[in-house]
């Protein structure tokens, strides 16, 4: 009697720690994909929440599929020095920089926007705006005209042409002759609750001032079956470097995704180097 008492009490305690074992393997979500290659396959939503609805030929998909550096790589200034990650970023863009000083916090939102339409072939709807009040506009780059950014004045300059190389050296134009104060003139303001993949958070300033500004992108979105949204940032800064995936210091266990509703509770944006007013979410003017 005493052995068939002891035999059941090693099965009772063999069933209580399979069953905890199972318990904790099903209970195991991981958010990072390390071997991911982009931001839909190297970061699943946190649990409970699914990716919003994405059109591939949408601006959203094509921010989720733009090509990531592999995990744990740095992020590299223009002069090819690299930027300490810890307390800022997660993942970085595969962008050259081509050791050019251009790409700042401004230029990497038109960058992204910029690519995208040209990508779609929508060159009549690349129009940024320069510092100056010119307008960049490659509708008539592609019909040889060129620009004078400091006056905003076109002259035919060159053959009718929408190559690559075309492109290039006209976006690295908007790099040098706009910014944020242009940034907010190419936006319009948004409420929080309708935040959209491809808005950014901005505010205008003018480099070497008493007013520094900044921009930084929502580059993914995520919602549960509540509604509660999360969603991604990814921003580049002064000077010129590789775009970085932002982290989220005050939700680690989410990072580097930000839930809405606390961000709202805060009443403001706490990204790793700038506080943004939710009042200070934009979105692109251009129909994408």
């Amino acid at each position: 009697m005493r052995n068939i008492i002891i035999l059941l009490s090693f099965f009772i305690i063999l069933i209580v720690l399979t069953s905890c074992s199972i318990e904790k393997k099903e209970h195991t979500y991981k958010i990072l994909n390390k071997d991911g290659y982009n931001i839909e396959n190297r970061y699943n939503p946190p649990e409970g929440y699914s990716r919003v609805e994405a059109d591939k030929d949408s601006f959203a998909y094509f921010l989720r599929h733009e090509k990531l550096k592999k995990y744990g790589e740095k992020s590299i200034y223009y002069n090819g020095k690299e930027k300490k990650s810890e307390g800022v970023y997660d993942s970085v863009f595969d962008i050259d920089l081509e050791r050019k000083n251009l790409l700042h916090c401004a230029d990497a939102c038109y960058k992204f926007m910029g690519d995208y339409l040209y990508s779609q072939g929508k060159y009549d709807n690349i129009k940024f705006h320069f510092v100056s009040g010119g307008v960049a506009d490659f509708g008539k780059y592609v019909k040889g005209y060129r620009v004078n950014p400091e006056t905003g004045d076109y002259y035919e300059g060159a053959s009718p042409s929408s190559s690559e190389d075309v492109y290039k050296k006209f976006i690295n134009l908007v790099y040098a002759y706009s910014g944020t104060l242009s940034l907010e003139i190419d936006t319009y303001a948004v409420d929080v609750d309708d935040m959209q993949i491809g808005d950014v958070f901005v505010i205008g300033g003018t480099p070497g001032s008493k007013r520094v500004g900044h921009a930084i992108m929502v580059v993914d979105m995520a919602k549960d079956e509540n509604n509660n949204k999360v969603f991604m940032l990814a921003q580049s800064y002064m000077p010129a470097q590789q775009t970085q995936i932002l982290i989220n210091k005050k939700e680690k266990e989410i990072s580097p995704w930000y839930s809405l509703e606390k961000v709202k509770k805060e009443n403001k944006l706490l990204s790793p180097q700038w506080t943004f007013q939710l009042n200070e979410l934009r979105r692109f003017k251009i129909e994408n």
